[in-house]
């Protein structure tokens, strides 16, 4: 190899480096650059550290107490840590028992649901089971007790049909009372009407006219004596009742099973603070204004 060509070699790698885009490796770093004219020993390095370690941990907790801002000057929300999440990845078994409660119960509610509009599958018997269903609203009870109730001319009957209106009141307030509180909707989440409001049927639990129908139903079997075919006709009317509430899509199956309940909860409770006849008779004579204070 010819010796021209060998000391050429070091002369190109020299032009190379003096190249702008390799200028910079020739260059010393800042801090080398900042040590040779401050003359500042090594030692101080670490400190510098420090302060500026210090200074970013109070800027941050000012940052993390002040709260972060956007540019439009809303507040955004921190980071939470996956123990903050709402998504628990080690659920307990009462909430895993719950949440698969809940899905079969929406499932089985909305597959029972076929006669929810006149073009759905159930579409033939909408009419008679919007009949049937409305055969256990608390306004046709009401009035129908307050009509016997003002046609009676015995102790007997009108003792029994005070309670029963009692019953009834007791029975519309407190099923509203709890559908206010829970403000759970039904299966299908129709647009309500303005029926819907006058008939108070926003919410679904408990099924109000599930519980009406159980608490009518003990009602007159302990207060009336009725022949056998009465009483089976009256405890299939009880379940006709809560089906047809599941066949419009109104309720949930839990929602009647709860309204059955509470029904003969409500049952006993009339039972057990039943009012003789003198107080209703004194109930009837405030209601006509006729109590003796009054006159």
């Amino acid at each position: 190899m010819p010796a021209s060509q060998i000391r050429c070699r070091p002369r190109d790698r020299a032009d190379v480096l003096n190249r702008p885009e390799f200028l910079s490796l020739n260059q010393p770093s800042r801090r080398e650059q900042g040590e040779h004219r401050g003359g500042s020993s090594p030692r101080r390095a670490p400190l510098r550290q420090k302060g500026q370690q210090e200074d970013s941990s109070t800027r941050g907790s000012r940052e993390s107490s002040d709260g972060p801002a956007g540019g439009d000057g809303s507040v955004k929300e921190e980071p939470k840590w996956p123990e903050q999440d709402c998504m628990q990845l080690n659920p307990s078994f009462r909430g895993i028992a719950i949440s698969s409660l809940l899905a079969i119960d929406i499932s089985l509610s909305k597959r029972l649901s076929v006669c929810v509009k006149p073009h759905s599958s159930g579409g033939p018997l909408h009419s008679m089971v919007t009949l049937l269903a409305l055969s256990g609203h608390a306004l046709p009870w009401i009035c129908g007790t307050a009509i016997c109730l003002w046609r009676s001319s015995t102790l007997a009957g009108q003792e029994v049909l005070v309670n029963l209106l009692l019953a009834l009141i007791l029975d519309v307030m407190t099923v509203a009372g709890i559908q206010k509180l829970v403000k759970r909707r039904g299966p299908w989440d129709f647009p309500l009407g303005i029926w819907d409001y006058v008939a108070m049927d926003m919410y679904s639990f408990p099924a109000a006219h599930a519980s009406r129908a159980v608490m009518v139903s003990k009602f007159l079997l302990n207060h009336l004596v009725l022949a056998v075919p009465l009483r089976i006709l009256l405890y299939l009317w009880v379940f006709l009742v809560g089906v047809s509430r599941m066949l419009l899509g109104k309720h949930h199956l839990s929602d009647v099973s709860c309204g059955f309940a509470l029904g003969f909860l409500h049952f006993k409770l009339v039972e057990s603070v039943w009012l003789d006849s003198v107080t209703c008779q004194t109930l009837i004579s405030i209601g006509l204004l006729r109590w003796t204070p009054l006159v």
